[in-house]
């Protein structure tokens, strides 16, 4: 396969657990589909089963590739499978699918005039399911942090599931230098700066279990990162 319609990137740190049922809904789906596609795992410093899990699903699902990480952290992860994968367009999806994917049915339906689209929680039309209250005001409030100093207008820069064609992947991700969770905001300011439209999608969302985001600690770090990103936008560094 050497140019597939679409690449459905998956990083999974320690993700043994939810990933068979994710590779299952996944393939799945796609086997009712009539383009090409394939599926990236990029196990990131697991110290689980989940390397070999996807091993395991390679013998029943040919699309599939495994790529390892000795470091962690999903930032990193994400560059490399976007800039590894193959598609035509490019589709990052966490590995708990909080986010159906049937949903890819609104970002496969805008064609080809869009090279950057993200999955919106906060857009109108979206629906969130299951997410407790203070987990839903930490969020917004960092996505109000994040509008002030680096996305104005963007409502939901941390949803874990975004769209590329190749050619702005191609752009975008060799310029990213954050690896930990602030890597989205960096992505979509590189993305503004090279011209490219951030459009929204609202999509249905299920609150998972199980989040590695440490609400106090990670949320003084990401406030951290986006004067870095501000920082780098003003001098330039994100034009390529």
């Amino acid at each position: 396969m050497a140019t597939p319609f679409l690449s459905i990137i998956i990083p999974a740190h320690n993700e043994a657990t939810r990933l068979p049922q994710t590779l299952a809904s996944v393939q799945n789906y796609l086997a009712s589909k009539d383009f090409d596609a394939e599926v990236i795992v990029i196990e990131n410093a697991s110290d689980d089963e989940t390397a070999q899990i996807v091993r395991d699903w390679q013998a029943k699902m040919p699309n599939l590739r495994l790529i390892s990480r000795e470091e962690a952290g999903k930032g990193g992860a994400i560059k490399q499978g976007m800039l590894e994968a193959r598609g035509a367009y490019r589709f990052m999806a966490d590995a708990d699918l909080s986010m159906p994917i049937s949903e890819l049915e609104k970002f496969l339906s805008m064609g080809k005039s869009h090279h950057v689209a993200i999955a919106s929680r906060e857009a109108k039309g979206a629906k969130r399911v299951g997410e407790p209250e203070y987990r839903h005001l930490i969020g917004r409030a960092f996505n109000l942090l994040v509008k002030l100093i680096v996305l104005p207008k963007v409502e939901d820069s941390q949803c874990g599931f975004k769209w590329f064609s190749a050619e702005a992947a191609q752009r975008i991700f060799p310029l990213q230098t954050m690896t930990g969770w602030s890597f989205d905001v960096e992505v979509l300011a590189i993305a503004r700066e090279l011209g490219y439209t951030v459009t929204e999608v609202p999509i249905l969302w299920y609150y998972q279990e199980g989040s590695r985001i440490n609400v106090f600690k990670d949320s003084w770090r990401m406030f951290r990162d986006l004067w870095h990103i501000r920082r780098k936008r003003k001098k330039g560094m994100y034009r390529g």
